[in-house]
């Protein structure tokens, strides 16, 4: 891309209680909004902030109004109902119109100076996907951190890419992409595995978390769960394999226990009469149910893709640039 020409920004923010952290998330962005040069030359300006009002119990709405009234490259975005993070943030993208699509948290503790940088390694190593990877801890407790740190190393495992299980809320996106995903995603898919769909080139870019602007965390113990819940259940096929997997080894034990059995029979070495024999038809049989109830979870994992809307392919309309190692 020509680096004269500059990138148009679009800042995605899913409002709960913003009540009082926006105004200056707001001044902070503000900014960004005249054209800006990164570090390595990129031109790019925030022409536009999307804040997605996701009917939090604070009156953030009153606050959403007063900013777009003093701000013009404010556009509030009215949720009927509170739909939960994931799903204010792809109302937000399928309303976005920028060349790369911005998401971050209301609370303040990612700073929108680091969108230059992130915008950086994006151009530099031909990235359509860019998590803030946090030079610090999170400025929460450590139960709290390691129960977070957890179920990422396992949702990388889950997804089979260690690039895109180490996610955060601080993304920077190719807009197309974005907006093609918010058009295709179906009703409770994870945001993060929605973009492991369509994305090829997935990165990471150090950042330095700041504290939350005055304000606890929105986040109980129950809903991180409930975030990571569904992650697991979106993912793809891999739990559902390990179903199989397991019917297959219980039937594999269970010929060798067979062969076992009869090598004893004919050699005089049974100590105790009948338990082989029973013990070998509870394993063959639990194993062909396993098997099978392996295999009705694959077809079910076929449907979920088809009705969360997990497309077949995704049509872009500019060249995809060789990846670029890291």
């Amino acid at each position: 891309m020509n680096k004269k020409t500059p990138q148009l920004v679009s800042v995605v923010i899913p409002v709960y209680s913003g009540e009082h952290t926006l105004p200056t998330l707001i001044k902070e962005i503000e900014p960004l909004t005249k054209r800006q040069t990164t570090a390595a030359g990129n031109a790019f300006v925030v022409y536009e902030v999307l804040l997605v009002h996701d009917c939090g119990a604070d009156r953030s709405d009153k606050t959403i109004e007063e900013l777009s009234a003093t701000y013009s490259f404010v556009k509030p975005i009215w949720l009927s109902r509170n739909y939960g993070q994931h799903a204010a943030t792809m109302a937000g993208m399928a309303s976005a119109t920028g060349d790369w699509i911005i998401t971050m948290d209301e609370d303040g503790q990612q700073n929108p100076a680091d969108i230059g940088k992130m915008l950086d390694h994006a151009m530099r190593y031909s990235l359509q996907l860019v998590y803030a990877k946090p030079i610090n801890p999170p400025p929460h407790g450590w139960l709290r951190n390691a129960l977070s740190q957890t179920a990422k190393e396992i949702s990388s495992r889950l997804l089979g890419n260690n690039a895109i299980g180490h996610f955060n809320s601080f993304r920077l996106i190719d807009g197309e992409i974005a907006r093609t995903l918010a058009a295709y995603c179906g009703n409770g898919v994870y945001l993060d595995v929605g973009l492991f769909w369509i994305t090829g080139r997935i990165g990471h870019c150090s950042v330095f978390l700041r504290n939350e602007l005055g304000r606890p965390s929105g986040y109980s113990y129950f809903r991180l769960f409930g975030h990571f819940w569904n992650l697991i259940l979106t993912s793809g096929t891999r739990p559902l394999r390990l179903i199989t997997i397991v019917g297959f080894i219980s039937m594999l034990l269970s010929v060798v226990l067979t062969m076992y059995a009869i090598y004893e029979k004919y050699t005089d070495q049974v100590p105790i009469q009948g338990w082989a024999s029973l013990f070998i038809v509870v394993a063959f049989f639990s194993g062909i149910i396993l098997t099978a109830l392996g295999i009705i979870a694959e077809y079910l994992a076929v449907t979920m893709g088809i009705v969360m809307g997990k497309p077949l392919y995704v049509v872009s309309s500019k060249p995809i640039k060789p990846a670029v190692d890291l």
